[in-house]
C-alpha cells in the first residue's frame, strides 16, 4: 500500500491554517507553479442553485488545492459546497439524501484497465465515499486503446493514473492505493474495512483469493468482462454460502491456478464467462492467442460500459435496493441490431391551427327542433369534473328528470359529490333554456343518491322569468378558459353582481383580489395537483381524462388543446403520463414543479372565487352547482376568462375521505383545505362547491364538446 498520497492526491490547503498559509506562499514564490482562481465562477454557481443553498454552505470558507504532478494549485469551494454543486446534475436520479448514504461506502477495486473506468464512474456519480485501487502494473502505449489516460502517464502505475484523474476531478474524494497490487497474501488486508469488491484483474489465483476472503467477510463481489456487456454480480452479503464463481469452476484450488499463461488460462476463462455466449469476434481471438495475437481483445467502449454497468451495480447495492447473483448482458451490437422507426403522431396542435378564437359550438344554439331539444341541448352543456358528464337527462312531454350516472364517476368525486354539483349546473341550464323558450315550471330536489331516483327534476309549464331568459346566449357560450392571464381590478360593481347571483341559487360567494392571498391560494392549489399526480390512483384517472386529438375522440373528457400549453409544457405533459415516472418523484417525495401550471395561472388572476353552501346533502350540492353555473355564466358574459379549478380535497369532508383519496397524503390535503377554508373564510357547517380563477385572458383555442348519449327523450305514457 502506498501510504504517501502526495504523488496522486491533491494537498488541500486552507489559508486560515497558518503552516497551509506558509506552504501557500512558499508555493506563490515558485515561478514553475501555477496558480488558478475561478472562485467566484463557482460561487455564482453554487447561488443558482434549485433550491437555493443555505448560509451554512454558500458562506463556508474557500481552501486551495495543489496538485504536485501538475505543478498547479487551484482555488476551489470548501468541500460540503465543492460536493454540492459539483453532484448537483445527477439529481434526482440520485438524490442528495441517496448521496449522502453513498458516502458512508467503501469500494475496493483490483485491476485498473476495466477498474479504471469503474472508479471514474463511480467519482463521477459520488456512488461511493473511498475508493482503494490495486494493480501493480504501470502504463504502456498498449494500454491506451481502452484505459482513459494519455500519454504523459506512460510508464507510471496504473492505480496512480487512476487516481490523479479521480483526485483533478473531486480533491475531496478519498483514494488509497496498492501499487503493487494484491496477491494472494494481501487480499484479506486489502479488502479490510471496504464494503464492495470490485474484480477486473487478470490472475485466476487472485480472483479465486478474492472470492474466498469476500464469502468469508459477508462482501459482494462484482464483475465486468467488456465483452457484449456482460456483469457478473455475487452476493456473498446476502448468501455466505453462495458457491464461488456461481460453482461453474467446481472445487478448484488457489494453488493449481498460480502461475498460469495466458493460453492455460483459457479454458477456465471460457467456463466462467460461459463460451457459449461470447461474441463472435472474442470467441474467434480466444483460439488465435499466442498466435496471431498476445491476448485477448478488450475495445474502449465496451470497457467504459463496464464501469457504467458496475457503478450503477455499486449504487444499487449502497442504497439497499433490489440486486440479486447471477449475471446479465447488455450487448450494444444486439441493441443497434434492433434499430427502428420513432412512433410518430399528428401534433395536437394541428387540428386547431386554422381555428378561429373560441373555436366552434359544440352542439346547435338556438335553431333546436323543438323548446324541450333546446332545454335537453343546453343541459347538456353544463361543466363537469374532467368533463366526464356524470348524468342521464331524460325529458317527456311533462318534465326533465336528471339521473346521477355513477359509472361516469372518479375517486376524486368523493360522495358523487362533485357529480351532484355538475347536475346543478346542468339544471341551471336547463331553467335558463326553459325560460327562454316559454316552458319554465317547478324544479325539485331530491335527498340521496340512489340510482334509480332522479335528483332533481323540473316540470314544464308556461312559466316566465325574464332574467333567466336574458341570460340563454351567454349560457350557450360558456367555456373553460385556461390561458394565463394579466391580473386586473374586477371593479366593485362587478363583484357585487357576483356574489348577488351566487346568493340567488342559495350559494355563497367569496372573491379573493387581494395579491398575497391570491398566491397563497395558488401554492394550496399546486401542492393539491403535485399530491394528485403523485398518487397512482389520481394520477391514472387524470392521464384517462385527457385526449389528444386527432387520435382520440373529443366529446367527453379534455382535450389537451384547451389545456392552453405550449409545445415544451405539452412535451413534458408526456413525461407527466408515465406512471414510472410519478411514482419516481414520489418515492423521492419530490415534485414540487408538478404544480407549476396551477401556480402561474393563479397568479395571473385577477381574482380567485370560492364557492360554497351551508349543508352537505346531495340537495346542496345540486344547489351549489346552480350557484356555481349563474356566477360562470355572468363573469364570462362580463369578459373574464373563467377556470375551474378542483383540487384534491375538494369534496372531502371526514379523515377517512381524505385517506380514500390518497392514503400517503391524507394529512397534507386534510391541511390543505382547512388552510383554504381557514383563508377565505368557509364557516364549518359550509360545504365546499368549486374555486374559479377569473382572468382578463384572451379567448381559448378550442371549447369541450359533449356527447348526445346522455341525454334523451322519451314518450308520456
Amino acid at each position: 500500500m502506498n501510504d504517501f498520497r502526495g504523488d496522486y492526491a491533491a494537498l488541500v490547503l486552507d489559508e486560515a491554517v497558518p503552516d497551509d498559509a506558509a506552504l501557500l506562499e512558499l508555493l506563490r514564490q515558485d515561478p514553475a507553479v501555477l496558480f488558478v482562481d475561478r472562485l467566484e465562477l463557482q460561487r455564482a454557481n453554487l447561488r443558482s442553485l434549485v433550491p437555493a443553498p443555505g448560509p451554512e454552505v454558500t458562506e463556508e470558507r474557500p481552501v486551495w488545492a495543489y496538485y504536485s504532478w501538475r505543478r498547479t494549485v487551484v482555488r476551489l469551494l470548501g468541500p460540503a459546497s465543492f460536493r454540492l454543486l459539483r453532484l448537483d446534475r445527477n439529481r434526482n436520479k440520485i438524490t442528495a439524501e441517496q448521496q449522502d448514504r453513498l458516502r458512508g461506502v467503501t469500494v475496493g477495486i483490483v485491476g485498473l484497465s476495466v477498474g479504471h473506468a469503474v472508479a471514474l464512474a463511480l467519482t463521477l456519480e459520488g456512488a461511493c465515499g473511498a475508493l482503494r485501487l490495486a494493480d501493480f502494473d504501470t502504463m504502456e502505449l498498449s494500454n491506451l486503446n481502452r484505459v482513459p489516460g494519455t500519454v504523459l502517464d506512460l510508464g507510471v502505475n496504473k492505480s496512480v493514473v487512476a487516481a490523479r484523474r479521480l483526485a483533478e476531478i473531486d480533491p475531496y474524494m478519498d483514494v488509497s492505493l496498492w501499487e503493487d497490487g494484491v496477491s494472494t497474501d494481501t487480499v484479506a488486508a486489502f479488502l479490510d474495512g471496504t464494503d464492495v469488491v470490485i474484480d477486473e484483474c487478470d490472475s485466476l489465483d487472485v480472483k479465486l483469493s478474492l472470492r474466498q476472503e469476500a464469502r468469508r467477510r459477508r462482501l459482494p463481489v462484482l464483475m465486468a468482462t467488456s465483452d457484449r456487456g456482460l456483469v457478473d454480480v455475487e452476493r456473498f452479503d446476502l448468501e455466505p454460502e453462495r458457491p464461488l464463481f456461481h460453482g461453474v469452476l467446481g472445487d478448484v484450488d488457489v494453488d493449481s491456478l498460480s502461475g498460469l499463461g495466458a493460453r492455460e488460462k483459457i479454458p477456465l476463462v471460457l467456463r466462467i464467462l460461459d463460451a457459449g455466449q461470447l461474441s463472435t469476434a472474442m470467441a474467434a481471438s480466444l483460439v488465435e492467442v499466442d498466435e496471431t495475437i498476445s491476448t485477448w481483445p478488450q475495445l474502449g467502449g465496451d470497457v467504459l460500459l463496464g464501469g457504467a454497468q458496475v457503478a450503477a451495480a455499486v449504487r444499487r447495492i449502497g442504497l439497499g435496493q433490489p440486486l440479486a447473483s447471477g449475471r446479465c448482458r447488455m450487448d450494444l451490437d444486439e441493441h443497434l441490431d434492433t434499430m427502428s422507426e420513432p412512433a410518430t403522431s399528428e401534433p395536437v396542435f394541428a387540428a386547431a391551427a386554422s381555428a378561429e378564437a373560441g373555436g366552434t359550438a359544440p352542439l346547435d344554439a338556438v335553431d333546436a327542433v323543438d323548446a324541450v331539444d333546446a332545454v335537453l341541448e343546453s343541459a347538456a352543456l353544463a361543466p363537469s369534473g374532467g368533463n366526464v358528464q356524470p348524468w342521464k337527462i331524460v325529458a317527456d312531454d311533462e318534465a326533465l328528470s336528471f339521473f346521477l350516472a355513477r359509472e361516469h364517476t372518479t375517486e376524486m368525486d368523493v360522495g358523487y359529490r362533485g357529480s351532484l354539483v355538475a347536475i346543478g349546473a346542468a339544471l341551471h341550464n336547463a331553467r335558463i333554456a326553459a325560460a327562454a323558450s316559454g316552458i319554465l315550471g317547478d324544479v325539485r330536489l331530491h335527498s340521496g343518491t340512489d340510482p334509480g331516483r332522479p335528483v332533481a327534476t323540473m316540470t314544464f309549464a308556461g312559466g316566465h322569468d325574464p332574467d333567466l331568459a336574458r341570460r340563454y346566449v351567454h349560457m350557450r357560450e360558456r367555456t373553460t378558459n385556461r390561458n394565463m392571464g394579466v391580473p386586473a381590478d374586477l371593479g366593485s360593481a362587478l363583484a357585487a353582481r357576483l356574489v348577488e347571483d351566487a346568493e340567488k341559487e342559495e350559494g355563497r360567494l367569496r372573491l379573493v383580489t387581494e395579491r398575497a392571498t391570491v398566491t397563497t391560494i395558488g401554492e394550496i392549489l399546486a401542492e393539491s395537483d403535485r399530491i394528485r399526480f403523485l398518487t397512482p390512483t389520481l394520477h391514472r384517472e387524470m392521464i384517462d381524462e385527457l385526449r389528444w386529438p386527432p387520435a382520440d375522440p373529443v366529446d367527453v373528457g379534455i382535450d389537451v388543446r384547451a389545456l392552453e400549453l405550449d409545445s415544451a409544457e405539452l412535451s413534458t405533459l408526456e413525461l407527466l403520463r408515465r406512471p414510472d415516472v410519478m411514482e419516481h418523484v414520489g418515492g423521492q417525495d419530490g415534485g414540487r414543479a408538478l404544480g407549476n401550471s396551477t401556480r402561474d395561472r393563479v397568479s395571473s388572476s385577477s381574482a380567485i372565487a370560492v364557492l360554497s353552501v351551508c349543508g352537505r346533502d346531495a340537495a346542496d350540492y345540486v344547489r351549489g352547482g346552480q350557484a356555481t353555473e349563474s356566477v360562470w355564466i355572468t363573469a364570462q358574459q362580463q369578459g373574464l376568462a373563467v377556470q375551474p379549478i378542483s383540487p384534491v380535497f375538494l369534496y372531502g369532508v371526514e379523515r377517512a375521505e381524505f385517506e380514500q383519496l390518497s392514503p400517503r397524503y391524507a394529512g397534507s390535503l386534510e391541511g390543505l383545505r382547512r388552510e383554504l377554508v381557514d383563508l377565505v373564510g368557509v364557516g364549518e357547517k359550509e360545504s365546499l362547491i368549486m374555486v374559479l380563477r377569473l382572468s382578463h385572458a384572451p379567448a381559448p383555442s378550442v371549447r369541450s364538446a359533449r356527447r348526445r348519449d346522455r341525454t334523451g327523450r322519451r314518450t308520456t305514457s
